[in-house]
């Protein structure tokens, strides 16, 4: 995956450089819209790639997790660094329907139509990971969307070639600065609630407790916790009531191997409770 970063981030710095001397040039606002967003998407793969190397540190005395928090504060700095490109793109809008401007139609055609085949290529670079990390996923739908825009671009380009329509060139920003709202959205959410430790995007917490409480010998489940220690690594800990824990260590192990393999959860710590009489501090449902 380092390999996909170093490629993504010199292909668009390449890109973003292109843009923006052509919609100098050209006085496009499209253009420029479309090169600030690319310019953001350049950092959030920064961003990406730092967490991404942050988390294979090993854990020291004071970080005992390590540092693979790290990838979720990356994808949850991309889904903000999107939302303030939006602000710049729509503002610069706004003042351009008080001022139009002439737009030379055939350069940010090219210029535009050069970003879709860039970051068409990259956004394929993270496709597959998409899937079941949030850090690289963030790094896909910048490069889609990316795409997406440039088409749009390229599209509104031609439309005000034939017609000579000057304020179809702000009214694309405005339509790409919805975009950019639209597909980082959930990216956003999933981040926000990842770094307040909710339960990772596809884990069903009552199904791990329905699942926990059948396990053999088991009575009762309670203080269960189930939260993100990276973009890519669940964690779990829950007190099992268990009074015939003859069998303690093959138990665990079974559980913490049925964790990983059902759910996904490699992270697992239990405590096994066998006295029933006596009432855990932590059993309350309003406890933490």
């Amino acid at each position: 995956m380092g390999s996909a970063f170093a490629i993504g981030v010199g292909l668009n710095s390449l890109f973003v450089a292109a843009e923006v001397a052509a919609g100098f040039f050209t006085n496009s606002l499209a253009l420029l819209a479309d090169a600030g967003h690319n310019l953001s998407d350049v950092l959030a793969l920064l961003l990406a790639w730092g967490a991404v190397k942050l988390a294979r540190r090993a854990p020291t005395e004071r970080r005992t997790y390590g540092l693979r928090k790290g990838t979720i504060l990356a994808s949850l700095a991309n889904a903000v660094l999107l939302l303030v490109a939006v602000g710049a793109i729509a503002s610069e809008s706004v003042h351009r329907f008080a001022e139009p401007a002439t737009v030379s139609t055939g350069m940010v055609m090219v210029t535009a139509g050069l970003g879709v085949i860039i970051n068409t290529a990259t956004a394929l670079l993270f496709m597959r990971g998409s899937q079941s990390d949030l850090n690289v996923r963030g790094a896909f739908v910048h490069m889609a969307s990316d795409a997406a825009v440039s088409l749009v671009v390229v599209i509104g380009a031609g439309i005000i070639a034939l017609t000579g329509l000057q304020w179809i060139d702000p009214v694309l920003s405005l339509g790409i600065a919805a975009v950019i709202v639209l597909g980082s959205w959930g990216l956003l959410r999933d981040s926000v609630n990842m770094a307040m430790d909710a339960a990772p995007p596809g884990v069903d917490v009552a199904a791990v407790r329905a699942w926990l409480c059948c396990l053999p010998g088991v009575e009762e489940v309670h203080d269960l916790h189930i939260w993100a220690l990276s973009t890519t690594e669940t964690a779990l800990t829950a007190h099992l009531i268990r009074p015939a824990n003859v069998d303690g260590d093959r138990f665990l192990h079974m559980a913490c191997e049925g964790l990983a393999g059902r759910f996904n959860i490699g992270h697992a710590t239990l405590q096994v409770e066998t006295d029933t009489a006596q009432v855990c501090r932590l059993a309350p449902a309003e406890v933490v």
